[in-house]
């Protein structure tokens, strides 16, 4: 992991920042200049339409930003590429976000100024893993709700078969099985045509 796309907007943050604060913004404390002296590529954007030119080249993204913005980021970016998302938690960013702690958020690790080489290394590496974890239940939620969408066709045409054929639910699933294997279609897909025509010719009477 090298190249890291900052996305920040710095008047949004330093406006909000106290005079006690400003030192925080100061170079040494800002993503760009802390990740690049520790080697890392660094890229920036300051607005959608650079992030998502980015995206294509981005190894990871950090968002330098309060929360409910890192949140709309996050969810942006995400659409076009799949990469750990890591919040630069610094003072600015950490006094604007206090009203969204319980948001769910889509990152995968915390960065902060005063992070050393190797505990920024480490926290890239884990936040990388939480990226893969947090992809793999998103594919797992997602053929279960497929999965349940589909018994819930099946379900429904089943239902249909008992009460226009007077037959019992392990017959209907029977005829429904017969069915697929006789048009070679899938289950569910011959489950939707019974259902959808049903529903037809009950709108019609």
């Amino acid at each position: 992991m090298r190249s890291l796309l900052v996305v920040e907007q710095r008047a949004a943050i330093g406006g909000a920042v106290q005079d006690s604060q400003l030192e925080e913004l100061s170079k040494q404390h800002t993503p760009k200049y802390k990740l690049e002296s520790f080697g890392y590529q660094v890229l920036r954007a300051g607005d959608e339409q650079k992030a998502e030119l980015h995206m294509s080249s981005a190894d990871a993204v950090i968002l330098h930003l309060p929360l409910d913005e890192a949140k709309m980021w996050g969810v942006k970016l995400l659409k076009h590429k799949t990469v750990p998302m890591l919040w630069w938690c610094s003072v600015g960013t950490a006094s604007l976000s206090a009203a969204f702690c319980e948001d769910e958020v889509p990152v995968d690790g915390i960065l902060t100024p005063s992070m050393s080489e190797q505990e920024l290394h480490w926290a890239l590496h884990f936040g990388s893993k939480q990226c893969f974890e947090r992809l793999q239940w998103m594919n797992e939620k997602k053929q279960l709700e497929g999965r349940l969408e589909e018994r819930k066709w099946i379900d429904m045409a089943k239902g249909i078969l008992c009460k226009i054929k007077n037959i019992s639910e392990a017959e209907a699933y029977d005829v429904l099985r017969k069915q697929a294997m006789n048009e070679r279609k899938r289950m569910v897909d011959v489950a939707t045509s019974i259902v959808k025509v049903y529903q037809i010719l009950q709108d019609q009477k």
